[in-house]
């Protein structure tokens, strides 16, 4: 499968992915490891064939809606001054093992959250060599997926949560996007006019997938999509699904203006500073970067967020 069509059926799934998976239909996306360009079977002989030099350390990456692993890939001046992706880099600089994992973005994100507690505990027991450490990097709906999975294992008690000492979260809207919430308001606007075409309008923007409404107010459970509201604020300033105290967070988010207060409310574009910092007030700042001039697509694939990652892992070394 070629690049392109991959990266299409990466939107495909985002927008309505949803409905593919509930269909049975062939285009839905299947979470898996991606490796080589195929999916990676999760078995110990596999893995090994895979990763011959495996090591103890598994840096694990997850890419945002509609997207695909290859959005991680640097800009090709980026890529000639070393390193293809931030996986790359840390298997150079940490000694990591780098595992990209492709999922559908339009599934509930309590679905993916379930799904890759699952794969998760078939990686870790199949791995080649005994696992130190388990680093999850989640970009945008990513960081949501990881914790999501990581509320399931903690009710569950499984054990590869023991390995995740850190986690990085790269633009991810923890307290939710407010593009979303924007759009669900105004969909119920337009399904209160007692007009055909304009229901029809509301019905074409409620076919937008379930993974696409979670972000709205970063649902992690069943039992949070449960309750949404219609209406463009957070529901509740924190969210009911606290960071895992066990775990070292931390948190990078991007702005594209200078002005502080549209730094805060507006962020990267899609994701405001105070989400993807969730609002910081339980983290220790010096867990929580926020880079200015840098806009939501360039936060999976930038230097300057590596070099950050680079950092914090150096510190804490």
């Amino acid at each position: 499968m070629g690049r392109n069509l991959e990266l299409a059926i990466g939107v495909l799934n985002g927008t309505v992915g949803d409905y593919l998976a509930r269909t049975g239909n062939g285009l839905a996306t299947e979470m898996a490891i991606i490796h080589d360009g195929a999916l990676l079977a999760l078995d110990a002989a596999s893995l090994t064939r895979a990763f011959p030099a495996a090591t103890p350390k598994i840096a694990l990456l997850l890419h945002g809606l509609m997207n695909t692993e290859h959005v991680w890939a640097f800009p090709a001046s980026a890529e000639a001054a070393g390193g293809g992706d931030y996986g790359a880099n840390l298997a150079r600089d940490h000694g990591y093992t780098p595992l990209y994992l492709r999922y559908n973005t339009g599934r509930p994100i309590p679905d993916n959250g379930e799904a890759l507690d699952r794969l998760l505990t078939a990686l870790v027991a199949a791995w080649p060599v005994p696992v130190q450490e388990l680093l999850p990097l989640g970009y945008s709906m990513g960081g949501l997926v990881v914790r999501s999975a990581s509320h399931v294992a903690k009710l569950a008690e499984h054990a590869w949560l023991s390995h995740v000492h850190r986690a990085f979260y790269i633009g991810t809207p923890h307290l939710g996007a407010p593009l979303e919430r924007v759009g669900r308001v105004v969909s119920r606007g337009l399904r209160a006019v007692p007009d055909p075409y304009t229901q029809l309008i509301a019905d074409i923007a409620d076919l937008r997938s379930d993974g696409l409404k979670d972000l709205g107010d970063a649902d992690l459970r069943h039992e949070d999509r449960a309750r949404r509201l219609h209406r463009v604020s957070l529901r509740d300033p924190h969210h009911p699904v606290p960071l895992l105290p066990e775990v070292r967070h931390y948190l990078v988010a991007g702005t594209l203006v200078a002005v502080p207060w549209a730094a805060a409310l507006f962020g990267d574009i899609v994701v405001p500073v105070g989400s993807g910092t969730a609002s910081s007030a339980a983290l220790p700042p010096e867990r929580v970067a926020v880079l200015p001039g840098m806009s939501h697509v360039a936060l999976a694939h930038h230097p300057a967020v590596y070099q950050q990652i680079h950092a914090w892992l150096t510190e804490a070394a």
